[in-house]
């Protein structure tokens, strides 16, 4: 095993990482669709696909940038990013609406539900 796969390995890198991510994901937005003012997806299938473009969105920023977006990773910044992914979304899903309040709101609400479960979310 080289260099580049243990430390992925040891970081918890990979295709698993990401099918862990977008299923905790899919869950949490459950959770915060249904306790969230201003966020609102309606259906299985729009939930799941919200999941994919957040989850991919999030991969993009994180490799891309190097900055983590989940909405406690960097503070502020992980914070601001993290809503500002949620709010887009909403573009490329249909049955979700999302405020900006909402977006705000959502990003609260994940990260504290990412602190109470084990695993990554964002």
């Amino acid at each position: 095993m080289d260099d580049k796969n243990a430390r992925r390995e040891s970081t918890g890198g990979g295709i698993m990482s990401y099918i862990i991510r977008l299923v905790l994901t899919a869950i949490v937005l459950a959770i915060t669709s249904f306790f969230t003012p201003g966020f609102s997806i309606v259906g299985l299938w729009p939930m799941l696909l919200a999941a994919v473009i957040i989850t991919a969105i999030d991969a993009l920023i994180e490799n891309f940038m190097g900055v983590d977006a989940s909405p406690f990773g960097k503070g502020f910044k992980g914070f601001v990013i993290a809503a500002i992914i949620i709010y887009v979304t909403q573009y490329f899903v249909p049955n979700m609406s999302v405020s900006i309040w909402g977006a705000i709101l959502a990003a609260i609400v994940i990260g504290i539900i990412d602190a109470l479960m084990p695993g990554r979310v964002m």
